[in-house]
């Protein structure tokens, strides 16, 4: 079953992560979206554990994502 209203259904977080960080650096995403997990000791890992537990976040990480697709 697809979700047509939701353009992330099937994308994984760390697919996510991955194609952001081909887009923007890690100091450039810390610039577009003020979370500490692109600031300091910046890493897939840390940010995945990070937004998994956050939603607001991830939300902004998201639409961020969004965004670089259009």
């Amino acid at each position: 079953m697809t979700q047509k209203n939701n353009p992330l259904h099937g994308i994984k977080l760390v697919t996510i992560l991955e194609h952001l960080t081909q887009v923007y650096t890690w100091e450039e995403l810390s610039n577009e979206i003020n979370i500490n997990c692109f600031k300091k000791d910046p890493s897939i890992k840390s940010s995945l554990k990070f937004l998994r537990r956050t939603p607001w976040a991830r939300r902004k990480v998201e639409n961020l994502y969004l965004k670089t697709l259009n």
